[in-house]
Parts: structure tokens; sequence; C-alpha cells
């Protein structure tokens, strides 16, 4: 009896010994794997940034918008990989009152063909109402760090609802080019608006135009989870937003455009654009160039390609000619690719900034863990340079 109980006992350390030993030699199990060599440029542990450009002479530019965050400027250039205040504090000081010569709440920030930094203010601080004299295109010459000139936008091409995103440009029509400003607005008409850069003149075109507008029935899941406008004592909502990623065709014959809540990338003849006439001649153009995932940023080179993040992957893509699709670079740390910028040198630089742990998005709680990333990878391409 004795014998048979201490075999009994023996018998049940064995098999409780066994399933751990089993455990500890079993294979690890497969998990998601990153591809592309994703290198860390710079890390902020201030504000949250959007937008980056790099010049000619490869200095890097980057815009942080007052969302909420302590702004204390809203444009800067890094140097020794530190944000400083560009072109300077003075000009970054929220000044309501003097608006126009004062950034507001920068979105994006893009070197032309000439070299020259753009400053695109929303004029729209915490994404509400913009300012009088807030919403403006200002232009920085890089060669003496000052401004040169500034173009203010108009109630009727920036009203009440208007978010304008992000911007691009084609030197080579008219006295001195044309720009293409993206305006992403949550609660107006999206649309496009064209800027005639000599006379400051601008127009809209494919205002609530399907195409600029949130995808019927959209819903985002980044981090395995569904995205919702949400903050305390009010319902969710789904977070939708119009025309916001935009980029340039080689030839410039063609602009490139998606709504964040869409999977779809839009392309329109830049012609019809820039026909000031009242009539938008644009919308017969508008066209499905492909499909995407869901895109903040978009970027463009000299060989045809779109370069498209996609943030519920933690990924960019790279879209053919063909309307192919393949993988650039995916990686968890690219949580929320926000804003690309293609350099000379072949690097396509991106911001990651964790967009949706803002509190806005989380019933009030901010998940964002700091420091935000600018990142970087190296390619084969070169930037579109219409001048």
């Amino acid at each position: 009896m004795l014998l048979s109980f201490r075999n009994t006992v023996s018998a049940i350390a064995i098999a409780l010994v066994l399933p751990a030993i089993s455990r500890s030699q079993a294979p690890p199990l497969a998990t998601d794997r990153p591809f592309g060599n994703l290198e860390v440029f710079a890390t902020f542990d201030g504000p949250m940034p959007t937008g980056v450009t790099v010049s000619r002479h490869n200095r890097v530019f980057v815009n942080f918008p007052r969302w909420g965050d302590d702004v204390p400027f809203t444009v800067a250039e890094l140097v020794n990989g530190k944000a400083v205040a560009y072109p300077n504090a003075e000009i970054n000081r929220q000044d309501n009152a003097d608006a126009a010569r004062h950034f507001i709440s920068v979105q994006s920030v893009v070197v032309d063909p000439k070299d020259r930094l753009w400053v695109l203010d929303t004029g729209a601080p915490m994404m509400k109402e913009p300012i009088p004299s807030g919403p403006k295109l200002v232009c920085i010459d890089l060669a003496t760090n000052t401004v040169v000139q500034t173009i203010l936008f108009p109630p009727e091409i920036a009203g009440p609802t208007a978010y304008l995103n992000d911007v691009r440009f084609d030197l080579r029509y008219g006295k001195a080019g044309f720009a293409y400003i993206t305006d992403s607005s949550e609660k107006g008409p999206n649309g496009i608006v064209v800027v005639d850069l000599a006379s400051g003149e601008s127009w809209r075109r494919l205002s609530d135009d399907p195409s600029t507008r949130p995808a019927a029935d959209f819903m985002a899941i980044v981090e395995g989870r569904p995205v919702y406008r949400k903050v305390p004592g009010l319902p969710g909502r789904p977070f939708l937003s119009g025309s916001d990623g935009i980029a340039i065709s080689a030839d410039g014959s063609v602009l490139y455009y998606c709504p964040l809540s869409s999977r779809v990338l839009y392309a329109v003849n830049t012609d019809t654009l820039r026909d000031a006439t009242p009539r938008d001649q644009a919308i017969a153009t508008v066209r499905i160039f492909a499909g995407k995932g869901a895109s903040d940023g978009l970027e463009s080179d000299t060989a045809g390609n779109v370069f498209a993040g996609d943030y519920e992957s933690d990924s960019i893509d790279i879209i053919r000619p063909d309307g192919s699709l393949e993988v650039l670079v995916h990686d968890p740390r690219l949580l929320w690719p926000d804003t690309m910028s293609l350099a000379d040198d072949g690097y396509l630089y991106v911001t990651a900034n964790q967009l949706t742990r803002q509190p806005s998005l989380n019933d009030g709680k901010d998940l964002r863990q700091k420091p935000y990333v600018l990142f970087r990878i190296k390619t084969q391409s070169t930037p579109v340079r219409l001048q």
C-alpha cells in the first residue's frame, strides 16, 4: 500500500514537471515580422510633430501643431539633433491679434523646387475655427532665413470649418508657379485649394467631391482597435477626416491625393485645377489610381512612384506607376506614419507621432509614449522638383 502511494506521488510529480520542461523547450511562437531598414534620425520629448521636410543642403525642418500640447514654437529646424525655433522665436509666438505676422498652428512645412521653405499655417489652434488672418502660406528664404512672402487665405477659401493640411508645388506655370493644398476638415466641405503664387489669388476645387470626403462607413483600426473621437461624458463617433495626403507626379500633370479616412488613392489632372474660371473642370478628370492602405502623408519620386503611409499596419508602401503596391518598410515602431519627405540623397524621412493615442481619441486619456520619432529609410529614389 505504501509503495503504491509513493508510486502515485512520483507519477504526479513527474506529470507536473514534464509540461514545464516541454514549454521551456518549445520553439517561440510566430510574431509579426518587421521589414525594411528603418533608421531613427531624431526624437522629440516635447510636443507632437506632424510635418517634416528636407532642403537641398540636407537641412531638416519639422513642425508642431497647437492641438493641446505645450508648443513654444510651431516650426523648427533640427540643429545637432535638437529642434530650434525657425526662423526665430518671435514669429512662432502665438499672437491672435496679429495673426498675419505670427505662426498660429502650423500643420505642414515643405521645401519647394527653388529650395525655399513654405509654412502652411492652419490658423486653427485646437483644430477649431480659424482665427482672422490665421490661415496662410508663408515663404522663407533659406539663404537669409527671412520671410519673403505671405499669402493670406480669405474666408471663402479657408472658412470656419477649414483645416488646410498639406501642400505641393509646381513652379513652371504662371509668373511664379502654383501650389496645391488639401483641406482635411472634419466638419465642413473637403477639397483642394489652388494658389497662384505670383498674385496670391486662390480658389477651391473638388469642394465636397466624393473623392475628397471620408469614405462611406470607414472605420480606422489602429493597434488592433477601432478609433473613435471620444471624450468623457460624450458618445463616441468614428474618427473621420477628408482629403489629407497629397503628392504630384514626376511630370506635374497629375495630382495624387487621399482622404485620411479612406483606402483609395485618387488622381486628378492639374491643368484643370489651375483653371480659375468659376466652373470646376477638375471634377470630370478625377479617377481612382489605386487601392492602398489607410494613409496620412504621401510623397512621390521622379520614377513615377507614390509613397503612401499605412497607419493601420505601421508601414510605408510604394505604389508603382501601374498601380501595383509593394511594401517599403513595416515596423511596429512606426506608430502612425504622418508626413514624408524625400531628400536628394535618397533618404525618405517620416514622422511617427502616435496620433491615435491622443486624449481626444481615448476618452480623455493621453496614451502617447514619448519620445516621438523622426525616422528615415534609404531608397533609390529622387524627389520631384518642378521648376
